[in-house]
């Protein structure tokens, strides 16, 4: 999607960070922003540097991308923990504290903006699968800007919750496979007949 300067500069400058990391602007990532700007307010958050917040999606949609510029929260320091369930929903931890709260889409979506027919026009087509690339892109346009023209508690159910707070990140020596002799994280190498400890891939390899 291209933007232009004007619409660039009517939008939040940490949403444009988004839009840069992600590379364009849908409705998946400003979710994802909505989350973040929630939960940086109800857990007074700053961006995580290490692993001290702690984001548990249950969808690897867009949105997941805008919790990792906003709140830090990546799969490569392990504070970013994908389940897939296929819900717009995540949890969000601060362990300082150890307040967490559960954000869920509670509702179908429901364009308000000022261009009904239009989207209306749009949405029947992309459901019937005649939408032109070019409408594709518009649709995404409209219901992101109509996404942030509403309040958060319109769009997500925000839950206190309880869990068992994630252990940090593990540092754990590699080894090589038994079979394919490449080097594999210890704790990720499986026990297979003759006590050899192999990769899961070369262990899928043995039971098929």
């Amino acid at each position: 999607m291209i933007f232009t300067e004007n619409l660039k500069s009517n939008l939040p400058q940490d949403l444009i960070k988004c839009i840069d990391f992600h590379g364009h602007l849908c409705p998946g990532l400003v979710y994802g922003y909505m989350v973040a700007k929630e939960a940086i307010y109800l857990l007074e958050l700053k961006r995580s540097g290490d692993e001290e917040i702690i984001a548990i999606c249950e969808n690897d949609s867009c949105a997941v991308d805008a919790l990792q510029v906003l709140l830090g929260t990546t799969i490569g320091k392990g504070n970013l923990i994908f389940k897939n369930y296929g819900k717009n929903a995540y949890t969000i931890i601060r362990r300082s504290n150890k307040k967490m709260f559960r954000f869920c889409r509670k509702t179908y979506y429901q364009y308000d903006g000022k261009d009904k027919e239009e989207f209306a026009s749009i949405d029947a087509a992309i459901h019937s699968g005649s939408a032109s690339e070019e409408e594709k892109s518009r649709y995404k346009l409209l219901k992101s800007l109509d996404l942030l023209s509403k309040c958060f508690n319109e769009v997500f159910s925000t839950n206190k919750v309880n869990l068992s707070i994630p252990p940090y990140a593990s540092i754990t020596r590699s080894e090589p496979c038994a079979i394919c002799k490449e080097l594999t994280m210890s704790t990720r190498l499986v026990k297979v007949e003759n006590g050899r400890l192999v990769c899961i891939s070369c262990s899928n390899k043995i039971n098929l």
